[in-house]
């Protein structure tokens, strides 16, 4: 808890340190291949989505709130659980300025333009309608430039460079490099352990927010969680039928492919479907009740005679790996279901809390996922 209280010190000796810091141009190459010129160390941030406070976090952990003067409304809605935890570290996040999205054209130029950033954090899958509304016009005609950074649409080739993108921004070259040095060396005790034994793959269906909405079901491709599969010594059923990154399976393909595992992603969604069938899973989650939401998706049509259910090999796991830095986390949790005999010293568990306590401002607390082969 110490780097908890040394935050509330700290956090305003950050902005006064910023503030004072000279800025000089430094011209960056972003996650879309564009050259900008920023003036840094930035001081005033604006996010073009809440969860980039995952990446933003990291470097700052003493207060990642400190240069941010507004964010887009997603933080809260999700991902409620982490959203809670870091507004009762830093109570100030509740007084940002909200912002609409860029992607559903209601960002408002002008106010951002009165919060007079310095720079505006965009997820590279708002691009083209970013450019679509102008929105990079009329921002560059005052001065705002837009740095992509990219760590949903494939968070195994940008996240680093994405981090390191963040890092010089802020100058926080050496946090950034730390973080990707311990991310890697994570990502290896799963990888290197694939590689040098190449065993047997079993069939894999991820179930993307399963349970979210009556239709069945989401998956993703061969990006993404469908990629964090391979890595972890799985066969993603939908690689070859999804032709994207995001996508949707029939029931009838589900069945015909007949999976070892299913591993359905979920969160706490009460903001978007209140009472949904999604399973809460996420930090401090009820495990019961979890499994039990876990158990009653394994009723729909697409999962009847399936082998994954038949042997309890049904799972649920945190939705936003697919969203953040932290996504190493969920492949090593991945590689223990799938492969337990080679994983049995791997304790996903134990790599979440070392995340937590050398990098993060929040306390860990378990609950990021869930199995019907535990009962």
């Amino acid at each position: 808890m110490a780097h908890k209280l040394f935050s509330i010190v700290s956090g305003s000796l950050l902005a006064l340190v910023c503030a004072s810091a000279p800025a000089k141009e430094l011209t960056v190459t972003d996650i879309a291949g564009r050259e900008v010129t920023v003036d840094a160390p930035v001081d005033r941030i604006i996010l073009g989505e809440g969860r980039q406070i995952y990446l933003l976090s990291v470097l700052e952990p003493e207060d990642p709130f400190a240069r941010v003067v507004g964010w887009r409304e997603d933080f809260s809605q999700a991902d409620p659980d982490n959203y809670a935890q870091y507004a009762d570290q830093f109570p100030s996040l509740k007084t940002l300025p909200t912002f609409g999205g860029f992607k559903d054209g209601t960002f408002d130029v002008e106010q951002a333009a009165a919060l007079q950033p310095d720079v505006v954090f965009m997820n590279i899958e708002a691009k083209a309608a970013t450019e679509e509304a102008s929105y990079d016009d009329k921002l560059a005609k005052l001065g705002i430039p837009i740095v992509y950074v990219d760590f949903r649409e494939d968070p195994l080739q940008h996240t680093t460079p994405s981090m390191r993108l963040m890092g010089q921004l802020l100058g926080e070259e050496e946090r950034a490099e730390a973080f990707i040095d311990f991310s890697e060396a994570q990502m290896k005790r799963v990888t290197d352990v694939i590689d040098n034994t190449n065993p047997d793959r079993p069939d894999v269906f991820v179930d993307r927010a399963g349970g979210y909405s009556e239709d069945c079901c989401m998956s993703f491709g061969d990006g993404n969680f469908g990629e964090y599969v391979e890595l972890a010594g799985g066969n993603n059923i939908a690689a070859d039928i999804i032709p994207a990154t995001f996508g949707t399976l029939s029931p009838e393909q589900i069945i015909s492919a007949n999976p070892d595992h299913v591993v359905v992603t979920g969160g706490h969604w009460d903001a978007y479907v209140p009472g949904g069938a999604w399973v809460g899973v996420g930090p401090g989650a009820d495990p019961e009740a979890a499994r039990a939401k876990l158990d009653a998706l394994t009723e729909r049509t697409a999962m009847t005679g399936i082998k994954a259910v038949e042997n309890d090999n049904f799972h649920a796991i945190w939705h936003q790996f697919y969203n953040s830095p932290y996504y190493f986390v969920a492949v090593q949790q991945l590689a223990k279901w799938f492969h337990p005999e080679l994983f049995g010293d791997l304790d996903p568990e134990a790599t979440m809390k070392e995340l937590h306590e050398r990098f993060l401002p929040v306390d860990y607390q378990p609950g990021y996922w869930v199995s019907l082969d535990e009962q």
